[in-house]
């Protein structure tokens, strides 16, 4: 890549992101939004954090918003559960199809044999796999043909059904599945791609290459990358007020990171070690458009831990944000404990 004409800062990158992931501030409650929320995806690998992912985003969140009609949940990157909006299904699961013909074959292979079991029929994960003779887990491999969902609510095993593969090509569906991730998550590179997506390095250079007429380089502070051309006016368009604070879940959108993006995120060492650890990640809080320290949930008890002193209107936004958060099973109101 030669030397951007475009050098973006630290503040502007993330402003970006914050505006893109309507995280500054919420949007109408509806079909739209809930697809604009999941654009990306939506983590669920976390039992509702999806649901989370969804409540930091759109207004009038309920309980069960993760089941509207109009979202689905699938096996995505890295075989994680996530949810996603039924329109773009195509993006996050046949954009993930290997190109490599044995790796292709296997996902066809499994997916029909799925298919010829079930019929029409709904069966939980384990009972197909040991119909079909399969170790376990080898039917994720099917999803990236995009025609297998799964409804998965944390307690036991997903029940999965098939459904019409999307008529659209795998090639087209990786470029899609590219440009949305540029768009959450840009500035980014080929390789940042490959990773988030669990595709090949090879495939997310081509695709990359493909799509190079509507890209732009630019310049940040972790090094050289790419954002879609279509996002320049955004991306230095001046601040946006951020919200006064969020609850991010386990593996929102806003940190699923690795790398160099981390420290862009956050700078110190030691609060990256305890947001994203070796386990299951805490959740992010966010506090004036800054990752301010992690947060957990156990029923109704939300525990906060701050990574500097917060004012006492900080942690009174910090504090409603998480009374607000729609609690499944009737648990009502979370009780907020600070761990500082």
């Amino acid at each position: 890549m030669t030397a951007p004409p475009i050098s973006l800062s630290r503040a502007q990158i993330l402003a970006f992101r914050r505006w893109v992931g309507a995280l500054d501030q919420r949007l109408p409650p509806g079909e739209a939004s809930l697809r604009q929320a999941a654009w990306a995806g939506l983590q669920d690998s976390v039992p509702r954090s999806a649901l989370l992912s969804i409540h930091a985003r759109v207004e009038g969140t309920a309980p069960d918003s993760w089941e509207h009609p109009s979202l689905v949940q699938v096996w995505g990157p890295r075989f994680c559960v996530f949810v996603v909006a039924r329109a773009d299904l195509a993006a996050l699961t046949l954009g993930r199809l290997p190109t490599a013909a044995r790796g292709r074959r296997r996902a066809l292979e499994l997916a029909g044999r799925l298919d010829a079991l079930l019929a029409g029929r709904r069966m939980l994960h384990g009972e197909a796999e040991e119909a079909l003779g399969l170790p376990p887990n080898m039917l994720r491999y099917a999803a990236a043909t995009g025609t297998v969902l799964i409804r998965w609510d944390g307690a036991r095993q997903p029940t999965l059904w098939t459904t019409a593969a999307p008529e659209v090509e795998a090639a087209a569906a990786r470029e899609d599945l590219a440009r949305r991730y540029l768009h959450v998550y840009g500035p980014a590179t080929a390789d940042a791609f490959a990773r988030w997506a669990d595709v090949g390095r090879a495939e997310a250079a081509t695709t990359f290459r493909t799509l190079a007429p509507d890209l732009l380089a630019v310049g940040t502070p972790i090094g050289d990358g790419w954002v879609l051309a279509s996002d320049e006016q955004a991306l230095l368009a001046p601040p946006r007020p951020p919200a006064a604070a969020r609850l991010l879940p386990s593996g929102d959108p806003y940190y699923l990171l690795w790398g160099p993006d981390r420290q862009l995120l956050v700078p110190d060492e030691a609060h990256r070690q305890a947001l994203w650890t070796s386990r299951v990640w805490p959740g992010a809080v966010l506090v004036q458009g800054e990752v301010a320290g992690t947060w957990r949930r156990n029923q109704a008890a939300v525990e906060i831990a701050p990574w500097r002193r917060l004012s006492t209107a900080e942690r009174d936004a910090v504090a409603r944000e998480a009374t607000s958060l729609p609690l499944p099973g009737g648990l009502g109101p979370a009780a907020v404990h600070w761990a500082d």
